[in-house]
């Protein structure tokens, strides 16, 4: 597979968010969307088909994650919860060969395709879990373990704790990347935070001025473990939210 080609905007965006990649991650994120819209013509990944258009809103829209990945030091482990074509998680793991990622999808197909891209750009840093947020977040390997998450697209926020508050350690970060009514979601979504074990949280633009996007950036903070009866059986959290 060809990478495809990086638009002029590219780096020029990127550095207007102040995102700076390693040596070869540009090429590698290419790659990666080549393998993304060639796939996306066997099954459904993405209604975005136009390369231009897929740039901003997967790979640099992802990215816009990264500054807030900073503190964490080379071996910190980040999971992507519900990460279906691998967004935000591959732009990540290329923008951060040092951090081990796993991708966590629970339809086979997808799955499938987050291997071939790990095998394919290759990215010896990701891991592919098939299977779902609640079997997962009860697993003695995942419960906790991880110092951060990340989901995007994943439900309504008082759904998408429950599947990702349960893997973060005490003290690590979770990040939601939302729209910009998310304001809306969060009162609602005090009680499933207070049970779920959150802490403080902040809510940031995750671009400045000027881009005309409006994706918003809500991190929060694992303040204590979360308790044993969460998550709740599959289906569960989606059919009665927190």
């Amino acid at each position: 597979m060809n990478p495809i080609a990086i638009p002029d905007f590219v780096p020029a965006e990127l550095e207007k968010l102040g995102v700076k990649l390693p040596d070869g991650a540009i090429d590698r994120l290419a790659l990666y969307l080549a393998l993304l819209l060639d796939a996306n013509e066997r099954f459904n990944l993405t209604g975005i088909r136009e390369p231009e258009a897929a740039w901003r809103r997967h790979i640099i829209d992802s990215l816009t994650v990264l500054p807030g990945l900073e503190e964490f030091a080379a071996g910190a482990r980040m999971i992507d919860v519900g990460s279906g074509g691998g967004l935000p998680g591959i732009p990540l793991a290329i923008a951060r060969p040092d951090m081990e990622f796993t991708l966590l999808e629970a339809t086979g197909k997808k799955a499938n395709f987050l291997r071939e891209c790990a095998k394919e750009i290759p990215l010896p840093n990701v891991s592919v879990v098939q299977d779902r947020a609640e079997n997962v977040g009860q697993a003695k390997k995942h419960r906790e373990a991880y110092d951060a998450a990340v989901c995007r697209a994943l439900g309504p926020m008082r759904e998408l704790l429950e599947y990702t508050l349960p893997l973060v350690k005490v003290e690590g970060l979770l990040f939601v990347m939302k729209g910009p009514k998310v304001e809306e979601e969060l009162g609602p979504a005090a009680d499933a935070m207070t049970q779920l074990g959150a802490g403080e949280f902040r809510v940031h633009e995750a671009y400045p001025e000027g881009f005309g996007q409006n994706t918003v950036i809500v991190v929060i903070e694992k303040a204590s473990p979360t308790p044993r009866a969460f998550p709740r059986l599959p289906g569960v959290p989606r059919q009665t939210p927190l």
